[in-house]
């Protein structure tokens, strides 16, 4: 059992988690192979640099093959000269690929395990309604200390949070849905909601057989 900070009616209390039922090790190997996933998947692939079919230039021969005393040389799109095409360039690709459904899965659950075994868990409610206001918001992370590196889960799409956070730096916000393996642990702390905790709880914790 770990101990969770709760944030409620503008105080701090504390409650008592089983991080067992997320995992019993750190499956070092399947959350780097997750985290190099997405990382890839993340990529543009736009680089691209240019051959000598791609350059202006002629294709004049610039002096006779022989008898010159020079190098024999053919086009100035050749890459030994300054401006000339590249040999093989790098050229647009896609970087993605995926890992299996169950793998992404684990990997997920067993990120959630290190954040609640380490205490950078908490759960946390009285966020902004009606209106946006990046003031109460931060006072939240800022009561429970986490405002320094924090993703903060929602168990739906909470537009007032989402606009009363966005412009604080190192601070996420994204629901249950959108959670994977890299977001939960690019942030230090994680900080539910009662209904996305109540989520999380419902799919991810399972008793270890």
């Amino acid at each position: 059992m770990v101990e969770v900070k709760v944030f409620e009616g503008g105080a701090i209390k504390s409650t008592s988690v089983d991080a067992q039922a997320f995992g019993s090790r750190v499956l070092g190997r399947t959350l780097k192979d997750a985290i190099v996933m997405y990382e890839a998947n993340a990529r543009a692939g736009t680089v691209q640099a240019r051959t000598r079919a791609m350059v202006h230039g002629g294709n004049k021969k610039l002096w006779p093959q022989k008898h010159t005393g020079r190098a024999r040389m053919g086009t100035t799109k050749s890459p030994l000269w300054r401006g000339g095409g590249r040999i093989h360039p790098p050229a647009p690709r896609d970087h993605a690929y995926s890992m299996p459904k169950q793998a992404r899965r684990a990997a997920l659950r067993n990120a959630l395990f290190t954040k609640f075994r380490d205490g950078e868990v908490a759960i946390a409610s009285g966020w902004p309604t009606g209106k946006p206001s990046t003031k109460s918001a931060v006072s939240i992370l800022g009561k429970l200390g986490m405002g320094g590196s924090a993703t903060v889960v929602t168990s739906q799409v909470d537009r007032n949070l989402c606009l009363s956070l966005r412009n604080v730096p190192l601070v996420d916000v994204r629901t249950v849905a959108d959670l994977n393996a890299r977001q939960v642990l690019l942030r230090r702390y994680i900080v539910l909601t009662p209904d996305a905790f109540a989520e999380l709880q419902q799919r991810f914790a399972k008793k270890e057989s």
